[in-house]
């Protein structure tokens, strides 16, 4: 007989908990059964078990997002641009064949491949709809005029975006949407100001190495074509017509966020301002390098972008507050839901803290997932569940496909992913006790508080630590202990403290709310500099391809949303992700995608620097790719380096030398001498050596050669035939093989000449 208070365990194999071991089961498992390994039917009986538990009701709803995501990956991952009308008609054709499935056994796999193409249509819609023309080539004298939309105040330059509505440019007819453009610092117009200027346009900054962040993909969702600078002046006149609803909404939001740094600048200065209107306004490009720096460094820069944790204070810390006040009126705590009136406050707060925030695509997802909790509360559903994070995902992706592919939804998901598996799976069993009397509680609390702070910190930084190796090549071994110690002072001290300041200032009470603002400020940048001081806080790690990027996203998402003993599965997946990272091969020559600079390595293993300019963002990321712990004032780049006015040389680890080529007449010298001949201009058809000229590097863009044999293996940003919206194809023709050969030499023309010896002879 079963003990009172004690679940009666089944004895089924239907109804079991998931990871019992059936004892005497002989139903045969299918397939070879090795001799003396009686334990394998058991064992696979045990696989279909965990198997039968995970496809349960209900479970298979937190997999949606994850195939909506898969097709959206699949798009962008298309050399051309697919058909609109084909996703389409394909996704809906997937649709209906997965709701006439509902009853059946395939309507599992037949709802996620529907979801997959779903993501895959959507993602191709949203291109559609925002189509807008890139500009393929600088263009160095531009007249324009239009609207100011956007307006940033960095460290050194400021930066607005223009909605051009007239544009003059010599011997060229494009015609762009919206520019972003940079001024010197403290001279940019006013949001919503009608301007008119001259500039120089580039094209939207492509790759920097294959594999690396595609910039201009993010500058084409944002609707951007061109960017650039400013040359003299900039005449604000009278519109030609009203620049509509959105950009007076536009100006209103700007003048507040203004008005809010204004405020603040009263009682704070320096980095202490630039922290408080960043966690405020999301205006974070004022903070000076050194602290930008070792914000990352130590793993507090996540506090720098308004995110799910910003949103998480600012609903929390309104919700109480409301919860609390109410409360303290007689009658209503009894007779009226003032839960569900706090949750819908908080939700009120965190619609304005999204629209002063500026409302980019990181704070759109954080709010989605925040009024999802919300909403749960006013309707009575548990709040922090699998589920919600998994409508979460889908509405941001459905509303915004490209946040996919950007670092920050990539990390915040993650450590979501790890916080909700921590809640629901982990601290239940973690915490759970027999005493549940008073005296231990209260011993208890901050025990467990601390551990719960020290668990959450661990796990959210173990999770996106793939994502941050793969954007940054940086690791944060000291993260958990950065977050130990300033996480609570932002959460008990500096955000509130904001909040209160953003409700006293129409009151002119706000100025002791950011002088303690400030104190937790300075409290957390003296616990970055601590850790960002402290011996191997950065974990410098080499570039490695998106495959393993992906496992370890397949091994995260096992280890999160499995539930059985299977989730163990993922931790094999990621364990071997990793060791796929780490054993990548570094190229051994970088090519920039102006063929102006080039790193080679040499026989020291590091890489020697040839450019004839100085692109410290280039070198930046060459470096961190490298896990190069240099500075890019280094003057060990240039040994073994020789340079002319013709152009340079340096040699390879085999003693090869390769040759940048900046003149027409220094390339019949490096044709002759050099292994590998570089230059931005066209290179003779008959030079001896191997060659990367404009042509290639035009079609191709930035080039990564690792040594294969006497050739060279070739990486480069654009695939082979390549052609998306915000990577158009060059013009011309030219398909350029994915290897660099030794060029056979050629044989030399025999003098048919007779000697006169042998002249006389014959006479």
């Amino acid at each position: 007989m079963a003990e009172p208070g004690r679940p009666v365990r089944s004895q089924g194999g239907a109804g079991g908990i998931a990871g019992t071991w059936p004892g005497g089961r002989t139903a045969s498992a299918g397939g070879f059964v090795p001799a003396g390994l009686g334990f394998w039917p058991a064992f696979v009986e045990t696989l279909r078990e965990w198997a039968k538990a995970e496809a349960g009701a209900g479970r298979l709803f937190p997999w949606v997002p994850v195939a909506f995501g898969s097709g959206i990956a699949l798009y962008f991952a298309a050399d051309h641009e697919p058909v609109l009308w084909v996703a389409a008609a394909t996704a809906l054709v997937f649709a209906l064949g997965a709701a006439l499935l509902r009853r059946s056994r395939l309507f599992a796999p037949a709802i996620m491949i529907a979801a997959v193409v779903a993501g895959f249509a959507m993602a191709t819609w949203k291109t559609a709809r925002i189509a807008h023309i890139v500009l393929a080539k600088p263009l160095y004298s531009v007249s324009l005029s239009g609207f100011v939309e956007t307006r940033d105040i960095r460290e050194r330059t400021d930066r607005f975006v223009l909605r051009v509505t007239a544009m003059e440019a010599q011997r060229s007819d494009v015609k762009l949407d919206r520019v972003r453009l940079s001024v010197r610092k403290g001279t940019a117009p006013d949001v919503g100001s009608f301007v008119q200027l001259k500039a120089r346009l580039m094209p939207p900054l492509a790759p920097l190495r294959p594999g690396s962040y595609d910039f201009s993909r993010d500058m084409f969702f944002q609707g951007i074509g061109a960017s650039g600078f400013v040359m003299g002046a900039i005449k604000a006149t009278a519109p030609p017509d009203a620049g509509g609803l959105q950009l007076r909404y536009a100006a209103v939001m700007q003048g507040l966020r203004d008005a809010i740094d204004a405020r603040i600048r009263a009682r704070l200065d320096g980095d202490n301002r630039a922290i408080a209107t960043a966690l405020l306004t999301g205006r974070r490009d004022a903070i000076t390098t050194p602290v930008n720096d070792a914000m990352f460094i130590s793993g507090l820069g996540h506090v720098l972008s308004i995110s799910g944790y910003h949103m998480a204070v600012v609903a929390g810390v309104v919700f109480f507050v409301v919860r609390a006040l109410l409360a303290l009126i007689p009658g209503l705590a009894v007779g009226f839901p003032i839960k569900k009136w706090s949750a819908a406050a908080a939700l009120f707060a965190s619609a304005f803290y999204l629209l002063l925030s500026g409302a980019e695509v990181a704070t759109q997802r954080s709010f989605f997932m925040t009024a999802v909790v919300l909403i749960a509360v006013m309707v009575d559903r548990r709040a922090i569940t699998f589920r919600t994070l998994a409508v979460a995902a889908l509405i941001v992706l459905a509303v915004a496909p490209e946040a996919l592919v950007h670092p920050s939804f990539q990390m915040s998901y993650a450590a979501t992913l790890g916080l909700v598996a921590l809640v629901q799976i982990g601290m239940p069993n973690l915490f759970a006790s027999p005493d549940h009397s008073t005296t231990a509680r209260i011993a208890l609390w901050g025990g467990r508080e601390i551990a719960m702070l020290f668990m959450a910190s661990t796990i959210a930084g173990l999770a996106t630590t793939p994502y941050a190796a793969f954007h940054f090549h940086r690791v944060t071994p000291y993260g958990v202990l950065a977050n130990l110690g300033a996480m609570p002072v932002v959460s008990a001290l500096v955000m509130p403290a904001g909040l209160l300041g953003l409700l006293a200032a129409p009151f002119g009470l706000d100025g002791v709310f950011w002088w303690l603002m400030g104190i937790g400020i300075d409290w957390m940048i003296a616990v970055t500099r601590w850790v960002a001081a402290l011996p191997g806080a950065v974990g410098h790690v080499t570039a490695f391809g998106i495959a393993p990027l992906i496992g370890a996203s397949l091994g995260l998402i096992l280890m999160g949303l499995l539930r059985t003993p299977l989730r163990w599965s993922g931790a094999c997946v990621l364990v071997a992700a990793i060791v796929w990272g780490l054993s990548v091969r570094q190229p051994d020559i970088l090519i920039a995608g102006n063929g102006q600079n080039v790193a080679v390595r040499g026989r020291d293993g590091q890489l020697h620097l040839i450019r004839t300019n100085k692109d410290n963002f280039l070198l930046k990321e060459w470096l961190a790719a490298d896990a190069d712990p240099r500075d890019a004032g280094s003057a060990s780049f240039s040994d073994g380096v020789s340079c002319d006015e013709s152009g340079c040389v340096t040699p390879l680890a085999d003693g090869r030398i390769i040759a940048l080529a900046l003149r027409i007449d220094a390339l019949a010298d490096d044709c002759s001498r050099a292994a590998l001949v570089v230059t931005a201009r066209p290179a003779p058809p008959d030079c001896a050596a191997m060659v990367v000229d404009r042509s290639r590097l035009v079609r191709q863009g930035a080039l990564a050669l690792t040594r294969r044999g006497d050739g060279f293996a070739v990486q480069s940003v654009r695939a082979r035939g390549a052609n998306r919206p915000w990577s158009p194809a060059a013009a011309g023709d030219g398909d350029f093989e994915l290897t660099l050969m030794p060029r056979s030499a050629a044989p030399r023309s025999k003098d048919a000449t007779p000697s006169e010896v042998d002249l006389q002879a014959e006479d």
